[in-house]
């Protein structure tokens, strides 16, 4: 299995898992946040429902930078409904699973960089960036997303293994 059928696999897998967890959201709440640090639960939600989306620039990009007004369309913004979630969700899985069906084992190896303000926040090979900066950090984000889901006496999805709600 090369790195494009790799990542193609994870993608799934992971907007599967993305999807249990957003079918669980809320409404109506999403300015609720479990302490004045913490990020609200709309703009948490819709950042899960997001990311499986990063993968198609971090694809067809060699950078994304931020401080670019350009690119402030890529700046998650919370949406009112589970709807309009999973609708981010599957628009971004598409076109993620598009720019991977789409590239090469050749363009997986090249350099990719994450800057804001003038500063490199984080570079290296694609394939890295993409397993750390899109599947990884996506992993973190659903984790924070369950605990909300915990702490608003919402059901907890089975993800990785059963949950207190949830059996596989």
């Amino acid at each position: 299995m090369g790195l494009r059928e790799f990542f193609l696999w994870q993608l799934e897998h992971e907007a599967e898992t993305s999807r249990k967890v957003i079918a669980r959201v809320p409404e109506g709440r999403n300015s609720w946040k479990p302490h004045e640090r913490s990020m609200e639960l709309g703009y948490l939600a819709a950042l899960v429902a997001s990311m499986p989306g990063w993968v198609e620039f971090m694809v067809n990009r060699a950078e994304l930078n931020l401080s670019d007004p350009a690119n402030e369309v890529m700046r998650t913004k919370a949406v009112k409904t589970r709807a309009e979630l999973c609708q981010m969700l599957a628009e971004g899985l598409a076109k993620s699973r598009t720019a991977l069906e789409n590239t090469t084992e050749e363009d997986l190896m090249k350099m990719w960089r994450f800057r804001m303000d003038g500063k490199v926040v984080s570079e290296g090979p694609r394939y890295a960036m993409i397993a750390d900066g899109a599947m990884t950090h996506l992993a973190h984000h659903r984790g924070q997303l369950t605990v909300y889901l915990r702490l608003l006496e919402a059901k907890v999805p089975a993800i990785y293994g059963p949950s207190a709600d949830e059996r596989f």
